[in-house]
């Protein structure tokens, strides 16, 4: 029996914990500057938590925005709650770390992409690292006004392709 080394579950339990870090500080502190998340998440993961409709809307993965509103960010150790504005309707979300497939903050073009064995196909023997990617959009989301948590205006959540992120 020959023992290895499973550097992509590694990596992937290394980038789940910046990520973790960085709302940690989030939490305590607030968005800095002009950073902003988009955060792609399987929907379906057994631990994720969101309204029956938004779940029904996108059975398969969803992209959050966190950026000029949000509310009740509460940081754990297997992932984090928020609550989001989804048409004038704040919505708590539950979404674990393991489930997360992308995070990107296109204020300093820095992205994560964690692929799964199912994406990668059935024969993969291990796990792919994530891969630390630029963030080029071709097109910029639709800029709000607010620009502090807790705004006193709520703005809808916006749910993105990242599409023009993927190679």
């Amino acid at each position: 029996m020959s023992r290895s080394i499973d550097y992509g579950n590694l990596m992937h339990e290394a980038m789940r914990g910046l990520i973790r870090k960085v709302l940690l500080d989030v939490a305590d502190n607030g968005l800095p500057g002009s950073h902003h998340f988009f955060i792609t998440f399987d929907t379906s993961h057994p631990d994720a938590e969101l309204a029956d409709w938004l779940s029904d809307r996108y059975p398969g993965e969803m992209t959050v925005v966190m950026q000029h509103w949000y509310d009740k960010l509460d940081v754990g150790v297997e992932g984090f709650a928020v609550t989001l504005n989804f048409g004038d309707a704040p919505e708590p979300l539950y979404i674990p770390y393991d489930a997360i497939k992308t995070f990107v903050d296109p204020s300093v073009e820095f992205g994560l992409r964690f692929e799964s064995q199912d994406e990668e196909g059935e024969d993969a023997a291990v796990t792919a690292p994530p891969e630390i990617m630029p963030s080029h959009a071709t097109s910029a989301p639709k800029e709000v006004d607010a620009d502090t948590k807790g705004a006193e205006t709520a703005k809808d959540a916006e749910v993105v392709s990242l599409d023009s992120f993927r190679k």
